[in-house]
């Protein structure tokens, strides 16, 4: 079995979390600074969950590591499913196989049931002024404008004023 670490970095804390996995036995640790507009956006991770092998293991820190969304987490969880490998969480001690396995699954799907549908939209750049005007011309509202695209009321009141680019 390969235990392969991976961490993104962050902080200090996160320098810190290479040498733990690398003293909790991972024969490869990849680490990443993650892209600053999508923090569900991972090369380094999706490398690693294509290459994985039947048995092998993921091992993180944090189950924060595998991303900025529960979705996320619970999707590279599914992938390493499919490749017969599995996901080490080290400080909670849990692991994705067993009763453990399914205890965390089922809590990361109750978690994601009552996480506001906006909260990823919110990652992503400011949309576009003609975005805006293409949802004004079909009929839809400054305030519904905004909580479709995840962004303030005055957001929206600026790009369909001036046009102006935040």
């Amino acid at each position: 079995m390969l235990k392969i670490g991976y961490v993104r970095l962050r902080d200090q804390r996160s320098t810190d979390d290479t040498a733990t996995l690398k003293r909790i036995g991972c024969h490869v640790v990849r680490a990443e600074e993650p892209d600053g507009l999508n923090a569900d956006e991972s090369e380094v991770l999706n490398s690693i969950l294509d290459f994985i092998g039947e048995g092998d293991q993921l091992v993180v820190t944090r189950l924060e590591q595998l991303g900025g969304s529960t979705r996320a987490a619970l999707e590279a969880i599914e992938r390493l499913e499919e490749r017969g490998a599995s996901l080490y969480v080290a400080e909670q001690e849990i692991s994705s196989q067993g009763l453990g396995g399914r205890a965390l699954r089922a809590a990361l799907h109750a978690v994601l049931a009552v996480e506001p549908a906006w909260a990823a939209r919110k990652r992503r750049g400011p949309p576009a002024a003609d975005e805006i005007r293409a949802l004004q011309a079909a009929g839809v509202g400054p305030v519904e404008i905004a909580r479709r695209l995840g962004v303030s009321r005055m957001t929206v009141w600026r790009k369909l004023k001036g046009g102006v680019e935040a």
